[in-house]
């Protein structure tokens, strides 16, 4: 296994410079979650799917997977998570738009809870709650 180079070439923070070659290289953008770096193969695997459920999601216009330049499919992990949401869905018997609408009420679902939570925050502290002329 290769490791990058320690020393004072390398920041922890940003791009790696490897010696020799003056090129950086940054590894930042794997952690994002709709970064493309998952082949088809490797979704499948990961989520226990044959290639084939991963396409039939992509010709029925649920998940757009990006392309490489050479046309291959490229997945990120919030494609990821979607694919095996519905999966879960198929597993319990639903077809695909019934799966589609119900992640959708979950995720207004979700938002909703969100929005309670940041409200029942702002009831809970009363110097946000003041009105502006009170506080002079």
């Amino acid at each position: 296994m290769l490791n990058p180079p320690a020393g004072p070439d390398r920041d922890r923070s940003g791009p790696a410079v490897y010696p020799g070659s003056g090129q950086q290289v940054s590894l930042n953008r794997l952690d994002e979650q709709d970064y493309p770096a998952l082949t088809m193969g490797q979704a499948a695997e990961l989520l226990g799917v044959q290639q084939a459920f991963l396409r039939s999601l992509d010709a029925a216009d649920v998940i757009h997977p990006h392309r490489s330049p050479g046309g291959h499919r490229l997945y990120s992990r919030t494609q990821l998570h979607l694919a095996g949401r519905i999966r879960v869905l198929f597993d319990q018997g639903h077809n695909l738009p019934a799966a589609q609408r119900i992640i959708e009420l979950q995720d207004q679902l979700d938002t909703a809870h969100q929005h309670i939570a940041e409200l029942q925050h702002q009831l809970a502290d009363p110097a946000r709650n003041r009105n502006p002329a009170d506080r002079r």
